[in-house]
């Protein structure tokens, strides 16, 4: 269905798929195939609040990009230590998966390229948002975020921040990105690696 929506951007040599893993590598991959776009994987973290960490207060992406969400530190009193500490682990974490996942390939090159970023959905859209800012940061030309489901919010929130958001289901109720699929189980490293390979 992605796919399908970015059919525009099929066989042009400047566009790269890039998917957040896990889970966005998996629809990534489609989407690449559909397109005939070269595949990599965009490595993101969420910083989760210490205890909570399901809930976002921001999140860091490749080449150092750091995306925080100040309503949810101030009203939790987050101090910066705590903050610093969690960027820390998430780095050492970010570091690893990229290692993992590419090995000895060099990073791809985002510079001057439309860049179409795919995960499995958007919640707060918090690692997305880091995503983006750090693709930006790179130099891409253009920057298209594509996933299967978002609230209605969070897409109009994207929109009004200035990204290009192709989404083709966006609930009133959202109660998670996994209530939209069918297989929700968590995808492996070595499943990121097994479809990064075939590209």
């Amino acid at each position: 269905m992605l796919g399908r929506l970015l059919i525009e951007f099929a066989g042009q040599p400047d566009v790269l798929v890039l998917g957040l893993p896990r889970g966005g590598v998996v629809v990534a991959a489609e989407v690449a195939k559909a397109l005939d776009a070269p595949l990599d994987a965009f490595v993101v973290r969420k910083l989760g609040v210490p205890g909570y960490e399901e809930l976002a207060m921001g999140a860091i992406a490749a080449g150092g990009t750091r995306v925080l969400n100040d309503d949810v530190i101030g009203q939790l009193g987050i101090p910066a230590g705590a903050l610093d500490a969690v960027t820390a682990a998430e780095t050492s974490e970010l570091v690893r998966r990229e290692r993992a996942y590419r090995g000895d390939r060099a990073a791809p090159e985002v510079g001057g390229a439309t860049v179409i970023l795919v995960d499995d959905g958007l919640a707060t859209g918090a690692t997305m948002r880091a995503a983006a800012a750090a693709v930006e940061a790179m130099g891409a030309s253009r920057i298209v975020v594509a996933v299967p489901v978002a609230p209605l919010d969070t897409v109009t929130e994207f929109g009004a921040a200035g990204l290009e958001v192709v989404c083709p289901l966006r609930p009133h109720r959202f109660g998670g990105v996994g209530a939209f699929y069918a297989n929700f189980e968590q995808t492996t490293d070595q499943q990121v690696r097994a479809l990064l390979a075939e590209n």
